[in-house]
């Protein structure tokens, strides 16, 4: 019989620290996004643009700043569907998957937690913000698709630029796609802690993720074929 995998061999010291990075980067990403979100709402006086393009403009600048600090650590991925694509592909260990994913989805809760304490709100408001339908879905799909394509087609030839290219990406398609580009499955089961203007009805969150995921499994091989790759991971 073969012996049972205890899953905390692989926690190797290494991957213990990079987990970290992405826990502490995830955090502190949606703190950016739900906090000036907050921020942006009580100052906005209801002009609701002013409001998204503030909280634009925090979450650009943010991200840029932590994909420079945490991605010569962990690679900066923030995002389990930007894991899952680079574990299909290969380029990180399959063993990676759990952690990082774990701590991206631990880190986002307690992001939003910590947002939601920091403007004096109870620390978890569930949101009732809706965010359903088709339209909201596609948008998703897009802005996930968008954000993928961006990260590989930036990272295979010219890596400096990808936390740019990143970060301004996502700003455009805050503003392009109807559903404000939450691209993100934790960053999205997150925003649903917070009943606030960056907040997602729980209910609606399943939809958002659905998206996300399907978008990362056309991701693949579109990319492989806009790079001329001829196998998985090379």
């Amino acid at each position: 019989m073969a012996r049972k995998t205890d899953p905390f061999t692989a926690m190797t010291p290494d991957l213990i620290r990079r987990s970290a990075a992405e826990a502490i980067g995830t955090c502190l990403l949606v703190a950016t996004v739900v906090g000036s979100g907050i921020m942006a709402e009580r100052l906005a006086g209801g002009n609701v643009a002013v409001a998204l393009l503030a909280n634009t403009l925090a979450t650009v600048f943010g991200l840029f700043a932590l994909i420079l600090t945490f991605g010569p650590i962990s690679g900066a991925h923030f995002n389990p569907v930007v894991t899952l694509v680079e574990v299909l592909d290969r380029r990180i260990p399959a063993s990676t998957l759990g952690a990082y994913v774990g701590s991206q989805i631990t880190g986002g809760l307690a992001g939003a937690v910590l947002a939601n304490v920091l403007f004096g709100l109870a620390p978890i408001g569930f949101s009732t913000h809706e965010r359903s339908g088709f339209i909201q879905a596609l948008s998703e799909f897009v802005a996930t698709l968008g954000l993928l394509v961006v990260i590989r087609g930036t990272s295979a030839t010219r890596p400096d630029t990808t936390p740019f290219a990143v970060a301004a990406f996502i700003g455009a398609a805050y503003w392009f796609t109807p559903s404000t580009s939450f691209a993100n499955p934790a960053v999205t089961l997150a925003r649903s802690l917070t009943n606030t203007f960056a907040g997602i009805r729980p209910v609606d969150v399943a939809g958002f993720i659905g998206a996300q995921v399907a978008a990362a499994l056309v991701a693949r091989p579109l990319i492989r074929f806009l790079q001329n790759e001829k196998g998985t991971g090379q």
